[in-house]
C-alpha cells in the first residue's frame, strides 16, 4: 500500500549537520502528520518533531533551536534539518506518516525503515 523511504543519516562530528529525507509512495489521497522519531540504544523511542498538514510544528524540547522540522507535499516527503548537533542525538531516527488512502477512510499510520544518525569525534 505505501511505502517510506528514508535518507540522509550518517555518521557527522559534534556541531555539524545533518538533513534527514523520509519519501511515501503508494496509494495515498493525502498525507496528514508527518513526523520524525528516534531510538537511541538501551531507549523507547521518542518523538522528535511533528509538522501537521497545515504547516504546524511541534518539536522535543532537546532539539528545540537546533532541529527544523518541513514537508514537500507535492513530493510526500517530510525532512528533518538538523544542526549542531550533539553526541546525545546519536539513535535510529525514524520518521511517521499519517496517510488518507481514500476518500472517506480514516488516517493509517506507516513508519520508515529507520537511518543511523551517529555524532561522534
Amino acid at each position: 500500500q505505501v511505502q517510506l523511504v528514508e535518507s540522509g543519516g550518517g555518521l557527522v562530528q559534534p556541531g555539524g549537520s545533518l538533513r534527514l529525507s523520509c519519501a511515501a509512495s503508494g496509494t495515498i489521497f493525502r498525507i496528514e502528520a508527518m513526523g520524525w522519531y528516534r531510538q537511541a540504544p538501551g531507549k523507547e523511542r521518542e518523538l522528535v518533531a511533528v509538522i501537521d498538514s497545515g504547516g504546524g510544528t511541534n518539536y522535543a524540547d532537546s532539539v528545540k533551536g537546533r532541529f527544523t522540522i518541513s514537508r514537500d507535499n507535492a513530493k510526500n516527503t517530510v525532512y528533518l534539518q538538523m544542526n549542531s548537533l550533539k553526541p546525545e542525538d546519536t539513535a535510529i531516527y525514524y520518521c511517521r506518516q499519517s496517510v488518507v488512502l481514500r476518500l472517506g477512510l480514516l488516517e493509517s499510520h506507516y513508519w520508515g525503515q529507520g537511518t543511523q544518525v551517529t555524532v561522534s569525534s
